[in-house]
């Protein structure tokens, strides 16, 4: 990786030297590093503990980590130490298993963090980029494990059917409930939660019931479906979308202020309403019927910690705005109170 990404926001030495990075461009540096949240850990303070549940891996940007097993006496055994650039945690995510060894930081330590949920949106969303990041794990792996080819290929075969299916909505492509409601917690709760303002918007269609009953559900089903494409030409790559039901949508934006929240809202109820959708359909004397739709859309905000600390609150804040917004008449946006 070259010097010149010395210019990106996240500018530390360590971390664009990492081995993690260095088949990357710079673009695919920064897509990565959009899903890293950095955390400080003081001398002498455990990181995670043999056999807890692994759900993050890290990237030491200043100070050193220690990796000590439990030979079970009582002693501990040192097996490996991570300076800066290194990372350490990965194989807990990739196994789905718990904790091999202690990690302890000798000390002030500061790391990026990245989530098991945004580790597997990685393999999700950008394929090639995935396989770079694998293939650098698995560089380093070879000098620990000689079966790691076989993590890789279990890894990259599971995340593209099984994970695929549990996370995501068949119909648009986009993260369910489940993978937004836990995306969500896991930044507000526990020891690793974000301080940082959080967004959520909550979305649904004017009228879809109405389409539906004209011309079908799976005209309804076409509408959800473009709509839903819109959504990746406006929010950003660490922004998370996901149907909930029906015509109901919500998105998690990280990072981001009650003010950016309503000019992404805004763009994106102006990008619904601009889009063109042609149903084609064959009415009861079997003729070939053609339309051209458009639709409006309601959207309500709300942002952490103003309007809730915890993902529940925050959806149910969102939901309340979204209510309101279509009691005043639908197609707008309005923030929770």
């Amino acid at each position: 990786m070259s010097k010149s990404m010395s210019k990106s926001p996240l500018d530390n030495e360590a971390l664009i030297n990492s081995p993690l990075f260095a088949a990357m461009s710079e673009l695919e540096f920064n897509a990565v590093t959009a899903f890293l949240e950095r955390h400080h850990y003081h001398k002498g303070e455990i990181i995670f503990s043999e056999g807890d549940p692994g759900q993050e891996m890290f990237i030491i940007l200043t100070g050193h980590v220690v990796a000590t097993v439990n030979l079970g006496n009582g002693k501990q055994r040192k097996i490996y130490d991570f300076e800066p650039g290194r990372f350490f945690g990965e194989m807990a995510i990739i196994e789905d298993a718990p904790r091999s060894a202690t990690c302890t930081a000798t000390e002030e330590t500061d790391v990026f963090v990245l989530q098991g949920l945004d580790f597997y949106r990685l393999i999700f969303e950008h394929p090639m980029i995935a396989l770079k990041l694998l293939g650098a794990i698995s560089q380093v792996m070879t000098s620990w494990l000689d079966e790691s080819s076989r993590f890789l290929n279990d890894l990259l075969r599971w995340g593209e059917t099984a994970r695929l299916r549990a996370i995501t909505d068949s119909l648009t492509g986009l993260y369910n409930r489940r993978f937004l409601e836990e995306s969500l917690n896991s930044r507000l709760e526990g020891p690793n939660k974000v301080k940082r303002n959080i967004s959520v918007m909550m979305m649904d269609l004017d009228r879809i019931h109405e389409i539906n009953n004209a011309y079908g559900e799976a005209a309804g089903d076409k509408v959800i479906k473009a709509v839903a494409g819109v959504f990746r030409q406006v929010l950003r790559d660490a922004d998370i979308a996901a149907r909930l039901a029906g015509d109901e949508f919500a998105f998690v934006l990280p990072d981001t202020s009650l003010e950016e929240a309503m000019s992404i809202s805004e763009r994106l109820r102006l990008a619904v309403s601009a889009l063109p959708i042609p149903l084609s359909w064959t009415d009861s004397q079997g003729r070939l019927q053609e339309i051209e739709l458009s639709i409006k859309t309601c959207l309500g905000v709300a942002v952490s910690p103003q309007h809730g600390t915890t993902g529940p609150e925050l959806l149910a804040a969102a939901d309340a705005a979204l209510r309101k917004a279509k009691d005043q008449g639908r197609n707008r946006v309005i923030a929770a109170e």
